[in-house]
């Protein structure tokens, strides 16, 4: 062998006979293997694990794509690179490329989050504005298209080099689903999984222009700003208490248990009693005041008597004041045959009289139905038409 041929064969020895890519990162999408002046040797091997691929680029154009496997890189499974001049000085020389590995594994628990609230129109509180944030989980779809679109000649790219332009187009998706649902603020607990879903569709739309897909995407919280929080707790809290009166009730006997437990005895008790029985007149008073001007509480504080309109609590069954029944129970008149408050004398419709007659025989007196027009007992006529 002439001293040509062994400078030769000695080039051809540091040429890359192995080309592989052990990935210790958790965020590194692609990773351009080494070349030393991108010069491969005729017959390496080729190995690409699961969840990679190997991407081969000649002259600036992507040449090939290999899936998990391993190849011995030569002429016969490498058609396109062979079509774009690899092997123009033969099988037993090397040829330039570059080889980039893509990791195409699910990057999971990436997030995502409004900076600023969105705007919207709602049912309930006509303009809110809405915060909120979540995570998703994002996989290299297409390595090729990857490379052309995103990564460019990077040599190493990672996940927190595309992670900002992610998120924006996320929000912008994601505001703009939330306009077009109209959902409810108040609804939209029950909604996540299904407005996620939507905005999934939409994201990947956007996404697969890059050679990206989202496989997962989680709403975690939709929150509505602080004050609107505040004031429905306190809307909670008002519906919770439920009856002014029992209320007071519950008030007093506070009043008169730390009564009890004061050492000022009857004094204590005296200044116990006022100050729980004026704290349940307050709650008592501004519940009525609800009332009175058509509230949206939970229940009337109070309900008028149907015969002499007293107030009395809701559950009362008799009217305090009068002793006749809440319940208002409605019977027909007798002659007309009108719905009427049961014990009316006169029916509102035709003014007939409501109450029982007895016969107009003196002998008889036997006592009648109301609108009878005969006596049952001794067959005299009566007074009704």
């Amino acid at each position: 062998m002439s001293i040509i041929d062994k400078i030769k064969q000695e080039a051809l020895n540091q040429f890359i006979e192995v080309i592989e890519w052990l990935d210790d990162s958790k965020d590194t999408l692609l990773y351009r293997f080494p070349v030393h002046g991108q010069e491969i040797k005729n017959g390496a091997q080729l190995i690409v694990r699961e969840s990679q691929a190997a991407v081969f680029v000649h002259e600036g154009q992507v040449a090939d794509v290999f899936t998990p496997g391993k190849y011995e890189i030569d002429g016969g499974n490498t058609p396109i690179l062979t079509k774009l001049g690899a092997w123009k000085y033969g099988f037993n020389s090397p040829f330039k490329s570059e080889v980039y590995f893509v990791n195409t594994k699910q990057f999971t628990d990436m997030k995502w989050g409004t900076s600023n609230p969105i705007m919207l129109r709602d049912a309930d509180f006509d303009i809110v504005r809405l915060r909120a944030f979540g995570a998703y989980s994002l996989r290299v779809a297409d390595p090729a298209g990857f490379i052309r679109e995103i990564a460019g000649t990077n040599a190493h790219f990672q996940a927190d080099d595309i992670e900002s332009q992610l998120k924006r187009a996320i929000v912008t998706e994601f505001s703009d689903a939330l306009g077009e649902m109209k959902i409810p603020a108040l609804d939209l607990a029950s909604q996540y999984k299904e407005l996620g879903e939507q905005i999934r569709g939409a994201i990947n739309v956007d996404f697969n222009s890059w050679g990206l897909e989202v496989t997962k995407f989680f709403i975690e919280n939709i929150s509505l700003p602080p004050e609107v929080e505040a004031a429905l707790d306190k809307r909670a809290q008002m519906g919770a208490l439920g009856d002014a009166n029992r209320y007071m009730q519950f008030q007093a006997a506070d009043a008169l248990r730390d009564a009890a437990q004061n050492e000022g005895g009857g004094a204590g008790l005296g200044a116990g009693l006022g100050a729980g029985f004026a704290v349940g007149g307050q709650m008592a008073s501004a519940f009525g005041q609800q009332a009175a001007g058509g509230g949206t509480g939970a229940s009337a504080a109070t309900v008028a008597c149907p015969s002499c309109g007293k107030a009395n609590a809701p559950a009362a069954k008799f009217c305090a004041d009068c002793g006749g029944k809440m319940e208002v129970v409605q019977v027909p008149c007798v002659k007309c045959g009108a719905k009427l408050r049961e014990g009316a004398k006169f029916c509102s419709e035709c003014g007939s009289s409501q109450e029982k007659q007895k016969c107009s025989n003196a002998d008889c007196g036997f006592e009648l139905a109301p609108g009878a027009k005969f006596c049952p007992e001794c067959g005299t006529k009566t007074d009704a038409e």
